[in-house]
């Protein structure tokens, strides 16, 4: 039975899960610098001008979310040598992998089109959702309910963010990006609602 503990054990040491949250970044970082500058900035670019007032508090706390967790992830040893060490790694590796894979896909399309292939097949957001899964991989990687439950919160708020993106590419990108959301669900396996002019669709 794999066991957590509610609190972290919170140290300053070289076996922390900084370890794995330096990798990922680091990772990132260096497959980042081979995308081409305008789809760089396609990546990182969020319109919040349009956002509700109510998408912008959420926003607010998910990073706030966020922050907590890093700093608990920073100072939290992993627990190497006990059982959940093992399923840890694998889901991080898992989602790092498939993070990769993503981010590749995105970089694949022409800055003028949504993205749509590789794991855009599957799923409407894999970047977001392969984070998730490696930072959930971390969390269990240190044993800790709480740094999960963080994570889950931070989760949860990023969903407002992921609906505000959906409506600024549906504007982009018209027609094309709304048969692209008919055909894929927002999550791999769960089917979501868009309402459309008076109509809720279910894709």
């Amino acid at each position: 039975m794999i066991k957590l503990d509610l609190f972290p054990t919170l140290e300053i040491g070289w076996l922390n899960g900084w370890v794995l949250l330096c990798l990922f970044y680091l990772i990132y970082g260096v497959f980042l610098m081979t995308f081409p500058k305008n789809v760089r900035a396609k990546l990182f670019y969020y319109d919040r001008l349009r956002w509700s007032k109510k998408q912008r508090v959420f926003y607010a706390i998910g990073k706030v979310s966020v922050l907590f967790y890093l700093v608990l992830i920073f100072f939290s040893p992993l627990k190497i040598g006990a059982i959940i060490f093992i399923p840890g790694i694998i889901l991080f590796l898992l989602g790092l992998v498939g993070f990769i894979i993503a981010l590749s896909n995105f970089k694949n399309m022409p800055p003028n089109q949504p993205t749509t292939k590789g794991l855009y097949r599957i799923s409407r957001h894999p970047q977001i959702h392969m984070l998730f899964i490696s930072g959930l991989g971390i969390c269990i990687a240190i044993g800790s309910w709480l740094v999960l439950c963080i994570l889950i919160i931070s989760k949860f708020f990023g969903y407002f963010r992921i609906i505000a993106e959906e409506e600024a590419c549906m504007k982009q990108y018209g027609d094309l990006y709304c048969s692209y959301m008919k055909r894929v669900p927002r999550y791999f396996h769960i089917k979501t609602y868009l309402k459309e002019k008076g109509n809720v669709n279910k894709y």
